[in-house]
């Protein structure tokens, strides 16, 4: 979730960045304390959704209490609160470096607010945020399985909620079987794609490069897991459509930024024969394009028809749920 270009990868002059000078290359300590104020504001804004999930649960609004009605207790199930609120927190911020990354990497908008550089820093901030807040997401799910699983013992408890929580296709209950493995692959690539970029005077500005178009994977990841397990959007209602809604802006700039890569060597241009691989590496750049431009139109579709995969919200809440506590 860092940069996708920089002076040095969209064709400017500037040295290649496995030739700069210790000087000038960014380090991580640096951005770290750069992303104290933004890591701030991730902080108040967990506190304020926690908040207002806290409160729909304790009024009965819950959409968390519509599928799992033994939730109806947020002075117990506060840690599972506080998991939703950083997963929710997290995504916003991982929302925000992507389009920061794809403006970064697209056709240059005429005018900014601010600098490039400025910009650029930000998306370093704002990437580190996200990967805290994800890696909080999931360690306060954990701690809630620990918590949760009283009739066990300690040395139990703590090896159910880390196994859960951070080991592949080992959660084996409902949608989790599926949406568990997917946060799982968010968190695990988000991680070294996103540090690999103060290491990148080591591993080439050409291989960081190719890796880093695996962030656009992470978000889909991050995306397809909220959909399939935030309760708060199960239901076919307003949370669920302004998600999806979100998704527009990513798709568009997604969309422009193949078609108008700030890199030369991106460009599509005319297929050419008889060069090597320029045929198939330019097969693969169209059908890039075609498919940016199939999922712009497919979120359009999905936002105007209303099926957008929700479920309808029982009129009564069901009586049992695969995630209710065993009983003592």
């Amino acid at each position: 979730m860092l940069p996708e270009t920089t002076p040095e990868d969209d064709g400017t002059t500037s040295p290649p960045a496995r030739d700069r000078g210790p000087a000038d290359r960014v380090v991580l300590r640096a951005d770290l304390r750069a992303a104290l104020p933004d890591a701030s504001a991730a902080v108040a804004v967990t506190a304020a959704v926690f908040a207002f999930l806290y409160a729909r649960m304790k009024s009965g609004d819950s959409a968390t209490v519509a599928v799992m009605p033994f939730m109806d207790d947020p002075g117990t199930y506060w840690m599972y609160l506080l998991s939703q609120a950083f997963g929710w927190s997290g995504l916003l911020w991982a929302w925000g470096t992507v389009v920061l990354g794809l403006l970064l990497s697209g056709p240059r908008p005429a005018r900014l607010p601010v600098s490039r550089q400025v910009l650029e820093r930000w998306h370093r901030t704002t990437s580190l945020t996200t990967m805290a807040l994800m890696f909080a997401h999931a360690l306060m799910f954990a701690a809630e399985l620990v918590r949760y699983e009283a009739q066990l013992a300690w040395a139990e408890r703590l090896w159910a909620g880390f196994a859960d929580t951070f080991v592949p296709g080992w959660y084996d209950s409902g949608t989790g079987r599926i949406a568990i493995p997917l946060g799982q692959g968010a968190v695990y690539l988000a991680i070294p794609l996103g540090l690999l970029f103060y290491v990148r005077h080591r591993i080439g500005a050409n291989t960081w490069r190719r890796l880093h178009r695996f962030v656009i994977v992470v978000y889909v990841l991050s995306v397809w897991h909220t959909l399939l397990y935030g309760t708060n959007v199960w239901y076919g209602e307003w949370p669920r459509t302004v998600l999806w809604l979100l998704q527009l802006p990513v798709a568009v700039l997604l969309l422009m930024r193949l078609l108008a890569p700030a890199r030369r060597a991106e460009r599509l241009g005319a297929p050419r024969r008889g060069e090597g691989r320029a045929l198939p590496g330019w097969a693969v750049r169209a059908a890039g394009r075609a498919a940016a431009g199939a999922v712009v139109v497919g979120l359009l579709v999905v936002v105007v028809s209303g099926h957008d995969g929700g479920r309808e919200r029982p009129a009564e809440p069901p009586s049992t749920s695969p995630h209710a506590p065993e009983p003592e």
